[in-house]
């Protein structure tokens, strides 16, 4: 998993986790993006599998503004909740309604013009299937080092 700054896609913060439910990697990613940028997030987007009570109260504690759905929003529509009623979750509750009253001005629609233009190059310009080495030391040693790629490469296209 990735943080990505939506003004310059650069790659702020990055996880590697061996379990395929993302709830869990969420606030450790905001975390790190904040100590590695110095500062905290004004908002964070993030799809369904990110949106559990504990981290929009976690994001909510850290002052950070959620835009993460509590359930998947096909194409063309704009309710998150696809007719459920999330009654023993009130944060995801006002979360639905938040991304459902904004319809196709949301916020949590940028998610995917942040985050899919860094991984397409990774995989498609790079060719970056899959990991060269093996063992899960060594994988986490090898993700760092295509995100670090990735942010050299933006910042060398950058510079004037």
């Amino acid at each position: 998993q990735i943080a990505v700054d939506a003004a310059h896609q650069i790659i702020v913060a990055q996880r590697l986790a061996t379990n395929p439910a993302d709830y869990a990697a969420l606030l450790p990613l905001v975390d790190q993006a904040r100590a590695n940028l110095g500062r905290k997030h004004r908002e964070v987007s993030g799809d369904s599998g990110f949106a559990t009570e504990a981290n929009l109260a976690g994001l909510a504690d850290r002052g950070v503004r959620p835009y993460l759905s509590p359930g998947r929003i096909r194409h063309g529509e704009t309710d998150p909740t696809a007719g459920r009623v999330l009654k023993r979750k009130p944060l995801m509750q006002a979360m639905a309604d938040t991304i459902r009253k904004a319809g196709r001005r949301s916020r949590y629609r940028l998610r995917k013009q942040v985050v899919e233009p860094v991984f397409g190059p990774i995989k498609q310009a790079r060719g970056f299937r899959q990991f060269l080495l093996r063992g899960l030391t060594n994988v986490r040693d090898e993700w760092p080092m295509l995100c670090t790629v990735h942010n050299l490469l933006k910042l060398h296209r950058a510079a004037p």
